[in-house]
């Protein structure tokens, strides 16, 4: 009797432990698809109109945003440059997925703004589709308080990359800057170049190289001067880049 009543225990023990372990079996794989059920894989986008990916990412359960717009010679315009995350990336619903539209190849014409009042300078580039993108004031008592000073890219520039225009605009005498306009030092003696950027609070390096001297020109062609040892050749940021105080500008000198 004992010893039946010991093994019907046994099986009401190893039942409950099959059902503890079917139970927690279940748990884990509810818990595996609630997991994965939640992730989905970021599809590639290039190329395909931003209306079409919005519609392709948002019945993935994603969000898509444009993050930035740029010229393309490429690229249709309305159509998707770039894209991040990358294709194949696996990521949780609702993830936010940032790509780059083109615009098309460059039609517009960058006006000339210096000279202008900053609120006219703004009007007369979103009258051709482009827009004031960083302003830098300088003080200076040459011009009055909002004339533009300067402009990157340039006036009729070609191949810009965005539909931006920076400006450099007069501040009273009196204020501190909050930035500058890189200036083209390109055959600047380093020494003269390196004293002007110190002056206003912009660090500097020099990096010396040795420059090939030029060949004497042929024919009609006007021979070409030979590049002064001390000058500079290059320069990083590149002229009409801006730049703040604590920034540290690279030139690259001739020895």
């Amino acid at each position: 009797m004992k010893t039946q009543t010991v093994i019907n225990f046994f099986q009401i023990a190893s039942l409950v432990m099959l059902l503890v372990a079917v139970a927690l079996l279940a748990a884990v794989i509810t818990m595996h698809f609630a997991i994965h059920g939640a992730e989905v894989q970021i599809p590639s986008l290039k190329g395909m109109t931003v209306s079409d990916a919005r519609s392709q990412t948002s019945g993935l359960g994603l969000n898509l945003e444009v993050d930035n717009r740029y010229y393309s010679a490429d690229v249709a315009a309305g159509h998707i440059i770039s894209q991040s995350p990358e294709p194949g990336t696996v990521v949780r619903r609702e993830w936010r997925i940032r790509v780059a539209e083109s615009l098309g190849p460059q039609k517009v014409d960058v006006p000339e703004t210096v000279g202008l009042d900053e609120r006219v300078a703004a009007l007369e580039l979103r009258r051709v589709d482009l827009e004031v993108g960083v302003t830098a004031l300088l003080p200076y008592a040459g011009a009055a308080e909002g004339t533009v000073l300067a402009q990157d890219p340039p006036a009729h520039a070609q191949d810009i990359a965005r539909p931006n225009i920076n400006l450099l605009v007069a501040a009273p005498a009196g204020n501190a800057p909050d930035g500058f306009l890189m200036p083209d030092m390109i055959g600047w003696p380093v020494v003269s170049a390196q004293y002007d950027l110190t002056s206003v609070g912009i660090k500097s390096t020099a990096r010396y190289i040795d420059e090939p001297v030029a060949p004497v020109g042929t024919g009609t062609a006007p021979p070409k001067l030979p590049i002064k040892i001390g000058a500079v050749v290059a320069q990083q940021p590149f002229a009409g880049s801006r730049i703040a105080q604590g920034d540290l500008v690279a030139l690259t000198v001739a020895k």
